[in-house]
């Protein structure tokens, strides 16, 4: 019975909580135990609060018998980036400066999930201080991807794509300054959310860039990411540059027919030099769309790299501001390659900064008027090579270029201009590991992302697929 539970997505756990099939303490005990058995080989958590959440797992079943029920996750175990604060609890934000910092306020994301019912079980690994797209953390050791542990995990919300997708998880928030959720979700096999700038509240979450950090949810389906943000988005006054635009139900029309959808291939992505088992996973992703009616086109947009040099800048000297302190009175707690990364921020003179937030709006026009004028979204790729294993990082790290090794050259842009951008799985490359593609939106179009993901998992089974990891501990776990 655990494993039936364990490989359930979170809308089919909440649901089987809701009709008492199922307890929500027995689901905790299942996933702790898994949680607790796997954590030696993948890393995932950086602590699991197993007491607390066996309790409040409790809670929720008494409530439940009453008919108290507290929303649509109530009883669902969840876990998160340790960097989302909840008062009273350490949160190391993956490094060794933070490791006892406890605050004394929690982040609206955690409150609304404690609102909607969900239980939360501690905190997840992530590369220190948000700030590679690797998973690298030397601190406290890297997650390692279930697929194959030789191969990176993604960054930074390493922890969140790695415990989703070897089904510890129903579902996991991470931060996403660059590609930080939709990187780990896309190289760990599973479902990840850029939400529109604004679209979510990022009070309380520990921040590496003011501009451009979003949170949002990883998950194992289309469905269970949209739940996630229903419960997650909306104005937060706590928040004040939070958008005050009403929250659709995301899921109301998850299952509309997309016959008549327009998906614009953007040529200067599709165009680049893919790895061949790399194109024909996208190209077979772009057949379900248009089996299902939708209709594709290649399209012309402007070229990423001119938004990545923009975004980086922003970036780079945001998290300088933010650490400059730490910096000056307690460098040696920063590993090399993360102090070296922000401290390049303070090369970066003001007049250029303010230049790179200045041009968004106008920018974002731009790309809006150029992408969206034929098309509704947009399709891309997520990596141009099939996922690469931890000993090359290492070498090109230790050699000492830059860190970005255009592992985001696909997904900072959209950071840049505040899109909404959808990670899902659709296929394996010839090395075992998956590969995932993107559909990106004009500003809060979620709904459609999740319409055209839904439709796209309703006909394939990628998602459905898991590591053979898995297979070994499926008697006892």
């Amino acid at each position: 019975m655990n494993n039936d539970m364990l490989a359930m997505s979170l809308c089919e756990i909440a649901e089987a909580i809701r009709k008492r099939k199922v307890s929500s303490q027995e689901v905790t005990e299942a996933v702790i135990s898994r949680a607790q058995h796997l954590q030696t080989t993948l890393n995932g958590f950086i602590f699991l609060d197993a007491e607390h959440a066996l309790k409040a797992a409790r809670q929720a079943d008494e409530l439940q018998s009453r008919g108290e029920a507290t929303g649509p996750l109530h009883g669902v175990p969840l876990a998160h980036k340790d960097m989302f604060y909840r008062a009273g609890r350490a949160s190391t934000c993956g490094s060794r400066l933070r490791k006892e910092f406890v605050p004394n306020y929690t982040s609206t994301v955690l409150s609304r999930l404690d609102e909607a019912g969900a239980l939360d079980l501690g905190g997840l690994n992530m590369s220190e201080f948000a700030c590679n797209p690797f998973g690298l953390n030397i601190l406290v050791g890297r997650a390692c991807n279930p697929w194959n542990p030789d191969y990176i995990s993604g960054g930074s919300s390493s922890g969140s794509g790695v415990t989703v997708a070897a089904r510890i998880l129903y579902g996991a928030l991470g931060s996403d300054t660059g590609g930080s959720v939709r990187l780990p979700a896309a190289i760990c096999g599973v479902v990840g959310l850029l939400p529109t700038n604004t679209r979510v509240s990022r009070y309380g979450v520990m921040p590496l860039s003011f501009s451009l950090d979003n949170a949002g949810p990883l998950a194992r389906t289309v469905r269970d990411c949209a739940r996630l943000t229903q419960v997650i988005a909306g104005f937060d006054p706590m928040d004040p540059t939070s958008s005050t635009r009403q929250v659709p139900n995301y899921e109301i029309n998850i299952n509309a027919p997309i016959k008549g959808v327009r998906i614009g291939i953007p040529v200067q992505h599709h165009g680049m030099q893919l790895a061949p088992d790399v194109r024909a996973a996208l190209e077979a992703s772009i057949k379900v769309f248009r089996e299902h009616g939708a209709e594709v086109l290649e399209i012309q947009t402007p070229e990423p790299e001119p938004f990545d040099a923009l975004a980086n800048t922003i970036i780079l000297s945001e998290a300088a501001a933010i650490h400059a302190r730490w910096l000056r009175e307690q460098s040696d707690e920063y590993t090399p390659i993360v102090r070296e990364r922000i401290e390049f921020g303070f090369s970066f003179p003001a007049v250029k900064y303010v230049e790179a937030l200045s041009l968004r709006g106008n920018l974002l026009n731009d790309y809006l008027d150029k992408a969206f004028n034929k098309v509704d979204v947009l399709h891309l790729p997520m990596l141009s090579e099939p996922v690469p294993t931890m000993a090359s990082i290492e070498k090109m790290v230790n050699a000492g270029p830059d860190l970005s090794f255009n592992l985001a050259i696909h997904t900072r842009l959209f950071n840049y201009l505040g899109l909404p951008s959808l990670s899902i799985p659709c296929g394996f490359s010839n090395n075992g590991l998956p590969v995932g593609f993107q559909l990106v939106g004009a500003p809060f179009s979620e709904g459609r992302l999740f319409n055209l993901g839904h439709v796209f998992q309703s006909a394939t089974d990628h998602h459905r697929s898991v590591p053979d990891l898995l297979f070994s501990s499926t008697n006892n776990h």
